[in-house]
């Protein structure tokens, strides 16, 4: 089951450019989005009110959809204002539209109750918009329950098996051994952990121009029900705080069905912001790292449905950090199954300050 009353990313901007629309599946519901001519984006059930016949399946004029089997037409607001033979217009000949607000360089969807929505509740995730960091974005379709990436996400201990060949590190066969701080704020689950005097990743060494050992830290930082955060940071073994690499990757889960993903992600940093060629690589290193996560995630998938089992079937120390957020979400479904109008609170950062840049190391 879904969390309906809380912001969910629908598309990157880009997505919805070009005055056409973009049909795509978001809790298990059939979306159309598109922007206004003025640019607002907006969202309708992708589902006409008197036949059923997908919206999309008919024409955009202008700001408005006419259905191609009756020719109904729809404003944005999802008001019918044309039926044609008919002049009165039926109060429930309406489309259902979502509210949608575009804030941090992406587009946001409400899914629930839209007399609850409140564009001050958009989880507060600035960097793709903040002119002091430069951000590299992607999205990559996932054929898994969300909750598996989530797992994924706050799980440190699986990147030099998985990720060999980018952020992982065969060199460094201790890294299981640093240990992970995991720690819960509200919504918020935190697993952090800091890797002095290491040899450095594949990703790391193309970040610094060579492979001298490093001082690294991760902060994995997830927020109900599907916001997470990865806080990364490297410097030279013993280096200066000036030294220091940050980038923080964001990793926007907006589940599809039951059993699939959008992912959204960004990886933002506070160096070489001007290096197209940079920009470029992190956006090919980062969508394989993905690839790599999305295989795995899909695998156990296939295996759930077959098996009828759930995960995890036996609890390891790795497991801390997302079974803790798996409490919080699952406490919060019942919540909204008990009639509570769910995620109410105002956002917050992830962390305190969205443009510090002071290591966690220190």
């Amino acid at each position: 089951m879904f969390l309906k009353n809380c912001w969910y990313v629908a598309a990157w901007p880009t997505e919805m450019d070009g005055g056409g629309w973009l049909v795509r599946r978001i809790l298990d519901q059939p979306v159309l989005l598109l922007r206004t001519e003025s640019g607002e984006p907006a969202a309708f059930l992708d589902r006409c009110p008197h036949r059923l016949v997908p919206l999309s399946a008919g024409q955009r004029i202008g700001d408005t959809i006419r259905c191609g089997y009756h020719g109904m037409t729809f404003a944005s607001d999802g008001r019918c204002v044309h039926i044609p033979g008919q002049a009165k217009i039926p109060p429930n000949a309406a489309a259902t539209v979502f509210p949608m607000t575009e804030r941090h360089g992406m587009v946001w969807i409400w899914m629930g109750d839209a007399k609850l929505a409140d564009a001050e509740l958009v989880p507060d995730v600035p960097w793709p918009a903040l002119p002091h960091w430069t951000a590299s974005n992607g999205y990559t379709h996932v054929a898994a329950d969300y909750r598996l990436l989530t797992d994924n996400l706050l799980d440190l201990s699986h990147e030099n098996y998985i990720h060999q060949g980018t952020i992982g590190n065969q060199e460094e066969e201790t890294i299981a051994d640093f240990p992970v701080k995991v720690s819960v704020d509200g919504l918020k689950v935190l697993a952090h952990r800091e890797m002095p005097n290491i040899v450095p990743p594949p990703f790391f060494r193309v970040l610094q121009g060579n492979d001298n050992h490093i001082d690294r830290w991760q902060t994995a930082i997830w927020t109900a029900p599907s916001i997470n955060m990865t806080d990364v940071g490297a410097r030279p073994a013993g280096g200066a705080v000036e030294e220091t690499l940050v980038s923080r990757v964001l990793h926007l889960l907006t589940p599809e069905t039951e059993t699939s993903t959008h992912y959204f992600w960004s990886h933002n940093r506070n160096f070489r912001q001007d290096d197209a060629e940079l920009t470029a690589g992190i956006v090919e290193a980062h969508r394989r790292t993905f690839d790599e996560d999305k295989e795995m995630v899909e695998l156990q998938q296939r295996e759930l449905d077959d098996s009828g089992l759930s995960v995890p079937q036996m609890a390891l120390r790795v497991d801390d950090a997302p079974l803790r957020a798996r409490r919080i979400l699952s406490l919060l479904v019942r919540q909204q199954q008990a009639g509570a109008p769910g995620l109410l609170v105002r956002s917050q950062t992830l962390i305190p300050d969205p443009e510090a840049l002071e290591p966690m190391l220190d």
